[in-house]
């Protein structure tokens, strides 16, 4: 039987969340990053272990994915526990807006910046 969060993880994945793996200097995982741009917002999660997951949705103008200045959206926990609450998220709503988000498209890609690290930059143009 597949653990709850590995079920999440597959969900988040039918979503449309790209996964990376990132990795410090000795090339040891760090943690498992989701990224996904839907809806004029960005959604990431990461767990860092199954009691350390942090997920977040911001603009999607965010420049800086890894620490971004504002979000609208903030879990952090246990895994299955921010899983279960990225998953019940709005599509197109941001809690407390009565209103759907703005559709405009965001659009960017993932830049390898090191050996098993990459960086999400946004499209400005």
């Amino acid at each position: 039987m597949k653990s709850d969060t590995e079920s999440q993880l597959r969900a988040l994945v039918g979503r449309g969340f790209e996964f990376l793996h990132p990795r410090d200097a000795n090339g040891e995982l760090t943690a498992v990053v989701g990224v996904r741009v839907h809806h004029g917002v960005i959604d990431v999660v990461r767990l860092r272990a199954e009691d350390d997951a942090l997920a977040s949705r911001m603009p999607g103008e965010t420049i800086d994915i890894t620490r971004p200045a504002r979000t609208l959206w903030r879990r952090e926990g246990s895994a299955s526990e921010v899983l279960g609450a990225l998953l019940a998220l709005p599509e197109d709503h941001i809690p407390g807006e009565d209103r759907p988000r703005s559709s405009k498209p965001v659009s960017g890609c993932w830049v390898p910046t090191a050996p098993g690290r990459a960086k999400w930059l946004p499209a400005t143009a």
